[in-house]
C-alpha cells in the first residue's frame, strides 16, 4: 500500500526544503542590496525575488515533474552533456564555491565577533569543526527529515522571527537614497544580485534530495512525490521570501549603523548588535551558524546522491567523505578571494540553468525537444559565457551593441530567439512515418 505523509511531516518537509536554501549568500547579499537600493528598494526587492525565489521554486516544480533530478531534466540533451552540465553545477555548487563559502560566512558572523583577532589557524580549526558536524548528519542520509526539517528547521525559524520582528518594530533610521545602479537600474541590478543567492542551482541538486528523502519515507508515486515536492517548495519560497524583505529592509534604513559598509555580512552584524546589545551577536552567530549548517548538510547528501545514482562503483558514504574534505581545503583560501573566482563562473552557468527549468516545464508542448533543448542551451551557455567574462574584468566593449549586455544580461534576447526559432521548427519524422508518406 503507498505511504502518504501526516501533515506535520509535510510541514518539516518544507522546514528542511528552507533551511537547505537559507545559506550564506541569502545572508550576506540581502542587506547591502537593500543599502544601496535605498528609495528603490521595492523595484530592487522584485528583481531580486524573481531570481533568489521564483526561480529556485520553478526548478522544484521542474525537478517534481521531471521525476527525478539533474540527469532527468537534461534527457533531451546528449548523455554526455547531460553528465557534464550536472556535474559542473554540483562542483561549483559543493566542493567548488558553494559549500566552502557557507562556512566561510559562518566564520565571519558567527565567531570573528567574539575573539580578539582571527588567523588562520582560527579559522583552521573552526571549519574542521562546522564539516564534522555536516559530514555527521549528511552520512544519516535516510534522517535528514527528521533531523533537519523537525529539529534544526525550526530552531532556526524561531532565530529568524526575533531578528525580523526587531527589524520592522525598531529600525535604525529612515531609508536612504538610491545608490550606484540601483539609482538606475534597481530592477535589473536586483535580478542579477539574485544570482549570488545560487539558489536557482541550488533547486536543481536539492530536488533530486527531498525526493531521495521521500522514498526513504516510503513515498514512491510520482504523482505523490510530486504534490509533497511543490508544497515543500511552496513552504521554503515563502519563508524565503520574508526573510529577503527583511534583509532587504534592514539594509536601506542601516546607513546610521553602518554609513560605509565593506559587505552585508558587517550590516547585517552591526544593525543586529544596534537592536539587541550584546545579546545580539549570540543570536546573529546562532541564525548565520545554523542557516550555513543546514546548506552544507543538504548540499553535502544531494552530492553524494547524485554521484551515487551516476556510478554504484562510487558509494554515496565515500562521496559525503570525500567531498566534505574537499570543501574544508577549499574554505581555507579566504571569503573575498572564494567571491571574486564565484561571480564569473555564476554569471556564466546561470543561463543555462534557468533555461533548463524553463524548458523542461514546457517539454511536453515542443515539437521537437531534443533540438530545443540543444540549440537554446547552447545559445544560452555562450551568451552567459560573454557576462561571465564581462564580470571577471575582461575588456567587453565591443559586445555593448548586444541589448542588456551592459546589465549584466546579454543572455537574455538571444536565449529566447533561439528558443522561438528552433520550437517553431518541425519535429523530425520517424522513420516509420516517412516510409508512409513516400509510398
Amino acid at each position: 500500500m503507498e505511504k502518504s505523509l501526516k501533515p506535520f511531516d509535510v510541514v518539516a518537509l518544507g522546514f528542511m526544503t528552507f533551511a537547505f536554501f537559507l545559506g550564506a549568500g541569502n545572508m550576506i547579499f540581502p542587506p547591502l542590496a537593500g543599502f544601496y537600493a535605498g528609495d528603490n528598494l521595492l523595484l530592487a526587492i522584485a528583481g531580486f525575488l524573481l531570481t533568489a525565489v521564483g526561480l529556485p521554486l520553478l526548478g522544484l516544480f521542474a525537478i517534481a515533474k521531471a521525476g527525478g533530478g539533474l540527469p532527468t531534466l537534461g534527457k533531451f540533451l546528449p548523455k554526455r552533456a547531460s553528465i557534464l552540465l550536472g556535474l559542473l553545477i554540483y562542483l561549483i555548487l559543493v566542493p567548488g564555491f558553494g559549500i566552502p563559502r557557507t562556512a566561510l560566512v559562518a566564520y565571519e558572523m558567527g565567531v570573528i565577533p567574539f575573539v580578539e583577532s582571527g588567523s588562520s589557524m582560527t579559522l583552521a580549526i573552526f571549519t574542521l569543526c562546522y564539516f564534522s558536524i555536516a559530514l555527521f548528519f549528511a552520512l544519516r542520509e535516510g534522517q535528514l527529515i527528521d533531523n533537519v526539517g523537525k529539529v534544526i528547521a525550526p530552531v532556526l525559524l524561531l532565530l529568524l522571527c526575533v531578528v525580523g520582528i526587531g527589524v520592522f518594530f525598531s529600525p535604525q533610521g529612515d531609508i536612504g537614497v538610491a545608490q550606484s545602479e540601483y539609482a538606475t537600474s534597481p530592477f535589473a541590478k536586483g535580478f542579477l544580485d539574485g544570482y549570488m543567492t545560487m539558489d536557482a542551482l541550488a533547486a536543481l541538486m536539492f530536488g533530486l534530495l527531498i525526493i531521495h528523502a521521500l522514498r526513504n519515507k516510503g513515498i514512491n508515486s510520482p504523482a505523490k512525490q510530486f504534490k509533497y515536492l511543490a508544497a515543500a517548495g511552496v513552504i521554503a519560497g515563502t519563508g524565503l521570501a520574508m526573510v529577503y524583505i527583511a534583509l532587504f529592509y534592514l539594509g536601506a534604513t542601516s546607513h546610521l549603523v553602518t554609513p560605509s559598509p565593506d559587505n552585508g555580512g558587517q550590516i547585517f552584524t552591526e544593525y543586529v548588535a544596534a537592536i539587541f546589545g550584546p545579546t545580539g551577536q549570540l543570536v546573529l552567530a546562532a541564525v548565520v551558524s545554523l542557516a550555513c549548517l543546514t546548506t552544507a548538510i543538504g548540499a553535502i547528501s544531494a552530492f553524494g546522491d547524485y554521484i551515487n545514482d551516476l556510478s554504484t562503483k562510487l558509494p554515496y558514504k565515500g562521496v559525503v567523505i570525500t567531498a566534505t574534505a574537499v570543501c574544508l581545503l577549499v574554505a581555507n583560501i579566504g571569503l573575498s578571494q572564494l567571491i571574486a573566482i564565484s561571480i564569473p563562473i555564476l554569471m556564466a552557468i546561470y543561463p543555462v540553468a534557468m533555461a533548463l527549468v524553463l524548458l523542461t516545464l514546457i517539454s511536453g508542448k515542443l515539437r521537437n525537444p531534443r533540438l530545443t533543448y540543444c540549440v537554446t542551451l547552447s545559445v544560452a551557455l555562450l551568451f552567459g559565457i560573454l557576462d561571465g567574462l564581462s564580470a571577471a574584468g575582461v575588456e567587453m566593449s565591443f559586445f555593448n551593441v548586444i541589448p542588456m549586455f551592459e546589465q549584466g544580461l546579454a543572455w537574455v534576447l538571444p536565449t529566447f530567439l533561439s528558443f522561438v526559432v528552433s520550437a517553431g521548427l518541425p519535429a523530425k519524422p520517424a522513420a516509420g512515418e516517412l516510409a508512409t508518406s513516400e509510398g
